[in-house]
């Protein structure tokens, strides 16, 4: 299972950027989804998951101005950002919780950059 993360870039304060995560392999639909972000100097947080049967869940911090989807047709998530803040600076990170016989197996994207100029 592979992911790949793309559509960071630098945004004004104000703005909308949204993130893809496409993800290789089968059985999809099945995995739990989510994106995390690090921010230079703080650990890495969850910031938007959704589950294989489309629950979402957001922490205060993003919640209304996030949003996170899923197209199983496509393997693909999204994370649409809007309302962008200066804090929202970090690098963003997909990952995939797989479904297996003994448990949940987790898969990391290599992360897009996301920067928010203020």
């Amino acid at each position: 299972v592979q992911l790949q993360a793309c559509g960071g870039g630098l945004v004004q304060a104000g703005g909308s950027l949204r993130l893809s995560c496409a993800v290789s392999g089968s059985g999809f639909s099945a995995n739990n989804m989510a994106w995390y972000r690090q921010a230079p100097g703080k650990q890495r947080e969850l910031i938007a998951g959704i589950t294989s049967g489309g629950r979402t869940n957001y922490p205060d911090s993003v919640k209304g101005r996030f949003t996170i989807s899923r197209d199983n047709a496509k393997n693909t998530v999204y994370l649409q950002m809007s309302s962008l803040k200066a804090e929202d600076t970090a690098v963003y990170y997909c990952k995939a919780d797989r479904p297996t016989a003994w448990g949940y197996a987790n898969y990391w994207g290599q992360g897009t950059l996301v920067t928010v100029s203020s």
